[in-house]
């Protein structure tokens, strides 16, 4: 990747340091794909030269979370606190703002490489027991191009503990559409249900789907900026489909599998560089899962459970 860091007189020649550690680049065809080590994030996915994800550059580590994976929770637990057999939590808090605990354990983790290929690569990290999650869990990440060219993307939490651990996964991908213009963009979801979340984003309750919440039909992004989540997903062939579509009938999609029965869309002016910007984020289950027990799952002892999730893309207009 083009650096945007200024050199370092004291680094040799020729040697590339990264915010986010060690890169993995994976190309197949027109397909190119970089993962970094920090995080498991997915850095950038293009096809074509026509960027797929938004980026940032080499000296800054992800901002607004950009890519990262999330494990063993996605999003956030309400002041960091949930009860297991009774007896409190208690969870670092690391979105002060909001006074919670917010996208999992490792996303300050460097990854390890498990396996690499000129089309995957696989990396995981360990949680261990510790202050308000006494367990012992592997995140494994592997990230795939396709023969279509596609970006498949498998999550898989494995519980080394001798007890069942509790567990949300889930990723933080922001999809844009090459050089389109993003207000002018339309966003398509087909879910039925809203959880509606208090000012620190907790749910707190649910409903139908209506106004700015309601996708099923597309909605101009130009005259978004939300953040919620969305469940009730309409599965086709076992994959639940949302996409960013341009007037000239490009489009860029995310999917996820049906082990993912949740998924977060943030749409927000304040990623840097960018006017607007769309996180579609794929999740087992909702923030404060924890506490709700909404798409929680127990892993038992010993066994390991995958969520699978990826982007394609059409790239020739109508036109």
């Amino acid at each position: 990747m083009t650096s945007s860091a200024t050199p370092d007189a004291s680094i040799p020649a020729g040697f590339q340091t990264y915010a986010t550690g060690r890169q993995y680049e994976l190309r197949r065809g027109d397909a190119f794909a970089v993962v970094t080590e920090l995080a498991a994030g997915l850095r950038l996915y293009s096809r074509a030269g026509v960027q797929l994800t938004e980026t940032y550059g080499d000296a800054e580590i992800s901002p607004g979370a950009a890519g990262i994976t999330l494990a063993p929770w996605a999003n956030r637990v309400e002041d960091g606190v949930w009860y297991l057999d009774g007896k409190k939590q208690q969870l670092d808090i690391t979105e002060v703002s909001r006074n919670n605990a917010s996208h999992g354990l490792l996303r300050n983790s460097a990854y390890s490489l498990v396996d690499e290929s000129q089309y995957s690569v696989t990396l995981e990290a360990t949680v261990f027991p510790q202050h308000g999650y006494p367990f012992l869990v592997r995140h494994r990440v592997q990230y795939l191009l396709a023969e279509d060219l596609g970006l498949e993307v498998r999550q898989t939490l494995i519980n080394d503990s001798n007890a069942p651990a509790p567990f949300v996964l889930g990723a933080h991908p922001y999809l844009r559409l090459g050089d389109a213009e993003v207000d002018q963009l339309t966003l398509t979801v087909a879910a039925g249900t809203r959880l509606v979340a208090d000012q620190r984003l907790i749910p707190r309750s649910s409903e139908p789907v209506s106004g700015d919440s309601d996708f099923r039909s597309g909605q101009r992004v130009g005259d978004l900026e939300i953040d919620v989540a969305l469940t009730d997903l309409t599965f086709d062939g076992g994959a639940a489909r949302h996409v960013l579509s341009a007037p000239d009938g490009r489009s860029v999609t995310l999917w996820q599998d049906e082990s993912c029965g949740y998924v977060h869309i943030f749409v927000t002016t304040e990623l840097p560089g960018r006017p607007r910007a769309v996180a579609i984020e794929p999740m087992t289950g909702p923030a404060n899962a924890f506490n709700s027990g909404d798409g929680l799952r127990w892993l038992s002892a010993g066994e390991a459970f995958t969520m699978a999730w990826g982007i394609d893309a059409v790239l020739v207009g109508a036109g």
